[in-house]
């Protein structure tokens, strides 16, 4: 085993917090950055400011070092600034945490809501990362998200660090400085919420198996539809109660002929439109297609958005695309060629 592999002993990481050895304790810290990520994901939706609040996080425990007194291990110090971080965070953008109330015309509708790659929910191999939890399918996929953003900020984290983290009741409610009495209340609350704003069979946050072979061929059969822009192929594919959206423009379309007669309108099918070409990936621990458009004159088919995928009864039943800035976290080919390659 090598030196790198080895925790850190009780008393070595009190003595880096006692000193003034930045490079010690930012090897201290590192470790945990991709789960510290994920968990302000889990807050915010959103990638980008979940990387600056991870740095806000690193910052402050590097400014508060002293107050680390052991009892608790680094990791809990961590989330717990970590949480606080993104507490003030959404106090000072109330935008973000007044939505409105569900309805067909609003529900699902996140402006902020950014993807993520699977590469950042599930890590490296090898990579060391002491006691990180586990991200599984039903914490994480774009439904879960939308869904905590209809939560006040600190029901959301109570609702985190409870049902996702598994924290006890007793350190949720010393993190939020409140009793047990009222951090369960507060739980109870959030649970109500997230029942409201989930699909119905999204209430029980357990582990998932890979997709099925049948999900992988409906995801290969949407491609196929979609390279050739075969509308009644696609429709084919979709839940009849389909949801679309494409954040951060506003607008949630519902139902499988309204959605698709609504890209129609946009123009797909078009010969100004151009030609698609699709190639596989995922976000979200999701099925998801990056689509490529290749306009009249032009020789490459350039990358312009991706839809992350929601199968449901064997059809596809919500779909949410991102483009722009949104996909620059993801190892996708700016162009294609003909035969689709990079």
């Amino acid at each position: 085993m090598s030196e790198a592999s080895v925790a850190p002993t009780h008393d070595a990481v009190i003595a880096t917090m006692r000193t003034e050895d930045a490079g010690a304790f930012a090897q201290l810290v590192e470790p945990h950055r991709r789960e510290l990520h994920v968990h302000c994901y889990r807050m915010l939706a959103s990638y980008e400011d979940a990387q600056d609040l991870v740095q806000e996080t690193f910052l402050r425990a590097w400014r508060r070092r002293e107050t680390f007194e052991g009892r608790a291990p680094l990791r809990a110090w961590l989330y717990r600034i970590a949480t606080n971080a993104c507490l003030d965070f959404l106090d000072r953008r109330p935008e973000r945490t007044h939505l409105p109330l569900a309805d067909e015309a609003s529900q699902g509708e996140v402006p902020w809501l950014q993807p993520a790659p699977d590469r950042f929910l599930v890590g490296s191999p090898g990579q060391q990362e002491p006691g990180a939890a586990i991200v599984t399918r039903e914490t994480i996929e774009l439904a879960f998200l939308v869904a905590v953003q209809h939560l006040p900020p600190r029901q959301r984290a109570v609702l985190i660090l409870r049902d996702v983290l598994g924290w006890p009741a007793k350190d949720a409610a010393s993190l939020l400085e409140t009793s047990v009495a009222s951090a369960n209340s507060a739980l109870q609350r959030a649970r109500v919420t997230m029942r409201t704003h989930l699909p119905g069979d999204r209430t029980d946050w357990t582990p998932t198996t890979e997709p099925s072979g049948q999900e992988r061929d409906l995801v290969q059969r949407y491609m196929a539809a979609t390279d050739r822009t075969d509308i009644d192929a696609l429709k084919a594919l979709f839940h009849e109660e389909l949801r679309f959206a494409m954040p951060p423009q506003p607008g949630v379309w519902v139902g499988r002929d309204t959605c698709v007669q609504a890209w129609v309108d946009g123009g797909l099918g078009s010969p100004e439109f151009g030609e698609l070409r699709t190639l596989a990936t995922s976000a979200n621990l999701q099925p998801a297609v990056a689509n490529y458009v290749r306009g009249p004159g032009d020789s490459h088919f350039r990358l312009f958005a991706v839809d992350v995928l929601t199968i449901r009864d064997g059809l596809i039943s919500d779909i949410i695309a991102f483009g722009g800035d949104e996909l620059e976290p993801f190892d996708l080919p700016g162009t294609l060629d003909e035969e689709g390659s990079g």
